[in-house]
């Protein structure tokens, strides 16, 4: 049998196995609670023989005894109240404060009925008095005993799948970030011939407008590889100028990119200084000018607007795609996500971590209309 098989098969065990003790654990609860109800009832009910024993004896003006009162005296917990054949009303275990206002004393009876049967006190076939009784404090408390074990086992439950669901993520981000180490070290030899045959190339005579193109390629190949190689620990953050760094991802992203794209960008002509890491900043921008050519199919408009204020400057990428959904504004930026046939989901889910994580920045839909396009916003804090 297969390991994952086995697992499938160890999980539903434990999950039944959990099912049932739980289940015999409150069926044992309810039990154990209808019989302590049957037990308060049996002393309520000898409490109700021992008042009819006091009455018999003093209406034939015989000794009470030792046992009547000792009985009657005995309730110290369950609360009740005895209305006799004359309108008159006592009380016991009831707060005497409340006790005086009448209508209290109505919804008590009301509550008591609802709580437990009402016991009549008879007395040569005639009712002499109706006894009200509720649950005792105790009974109260039991009552509400397997709700709390409930609480206690979604908790402890709660507690497991998060532990679990972390475990597991951490597992995943440390496959991840091996994954991008080795694909970083992978593309670092042809890489390093390509560097070799560029010097080739310079003594051959070769068009030095190709030679320049070339040398972009494989310092973006170059930037590349050090984007993977630094996944995984934390980047170190520069004081360096927005304007220069959007303007050149921006360059290089439009000169790469389909003639059916209108670009357009604009920036102070003033320099903008953030703490910065400048190639996981060019990520950022790259995958938001990619996901908004996605989003436009290939063809439209592309804007990117640099503004500020008093303490931060924001990097707006508009597009004149298809919009989203306000119900997925936050959606889009979880891992895994996405709407294209082919994709893994990760753009966008990087991009905030590389904002917020690492720059404590901000990235959001700043907003978007279906059919009309949208505007992702980055966020950063200035530096004076």
């Amino acid at each position: 049998m297969p390991l994952n098989m086995n697992r499938n098969v160890v999980r539903w065990i434990i999950i039944i196995s959990s099912f049932v003790i739980i289940s015999l654990i409150l069926w044992n609860t309810y039990i154990f609670f209808q019989n302590f109800k049957a037990e308060e009832r049996t002393k309520m009910q000898n409490w109700t023989f021992a008042l009819k024993e006091l009455n018999r004896n003093i209406e034939l003006d015989t000794d009470i005894g030792e046992l009547t009162p000792e009985i009657l005296s005995s309730n110290t917990t369950t609360p009740m109240i005895r209305v006799n054949d004359d309108g008159s009303i006592d009380w016991n275990n009831i707060d005497e404060e409340k006790a005086k206002d009448s209508m209290y004393i109505q919804e008590l009876i009301k509550q008591y009925k609802n709580e437990n049967t009402p016991i009549e006190v008879r007395y040569k076939d005639q009712v002499k008095s109706i006894i009200y009784y509720g649950n005792s404090p105790l009974l109260n408390k039991l009552k509400y005993y397997p709700l709390a074990l409930l609480l206690i086992i979604f908790l402890f439950g709660a507690v497991a799948y998060f532990f679990y669901r972390s475990s597991k993520i951490a597992t995943q981000n440390k496959l991840w970030t091996g994954m991008a180490k080795e694909t970083a070290h992978q593309i670092g030899t042809p890489l390093s011939s390509l560097v070799g045959w560029t010097e080739i190339l310079k003594s051959e005579n070769v068009n030095p407008s190709y030679l320049l193109e070339i040398e972009k390629d494989i310092n973006r190949l170059q930037t590349i590889t050090d984007r993977f190689s630094k996944i995984g620990s934390v980047p170190t953050l520069q004081k360096a100028d927005i304007v220069k760094e959007t303007v050149d991802s921006y360059e290089y992203l439009k000169a790469r990119s389909s003639d059916l794209i209108d670009f357009e960008i604009h920036a102070p002509d003033t320099e903008i200084f953030v703490d910065l890491n400048q190639q996981l900043y060019s990520w950022t921008i790259e995958n938001l000018v990619k996901n908004a050519i996605d989003a436009m199919k290939g063809k439209g408009k592309l804007k990117i607007i640099i503004t500020t204020d008093d303490k931060y400057v924001k990097i707006n990428v508009i597009d004149s795609g298809k919009g989203i959904p306000k119900h997925l504004y936050n959606k889009i930026f979880e891992p895994g996500f996405t709407s294209k046939k082919r994709g893994w989901g990760l753009g966008l889910s990087l991009a905030k971590r590389i904002i917020e994580d690492y720059h404590n920045g901000r990235i959001k839909v700043a907003q978007s209309e279906i059919g009309k396009g949208t505007t992702m916003q980055i966020s950063l804090k200035l530096l004076y």
